[in-house]
């Protein structure tokens, strides 16, 4: 499918809202798959951190 302007391309045959929010929600997804691994193993990495040094000031 060729397409004779921007503005075409981004209306995708007058899918483009239906095409484009597919395409936001799945970045969207794979974003907070990537980034909530990585903020729960800096909090368990803080708390494990936190609790070491509470049993060493015992």
């Amino acid at each position: 499918m060729s397409f004779a302007s921007f503005g075409e391309f981004l209306a995708m045959g007058n899918h483009g809202p239906y095409v484009w929010s597919a395409y936001a929600i799945s970045l969207a997804v794979i974003g907070l798959n990537v980034a909530l691994p990585i903020l729960a193993r800096r909090r368990y990495l803080q708390d494990e951190a936190r609790r070491l040094r509470r049993e060493e000031s015992k």
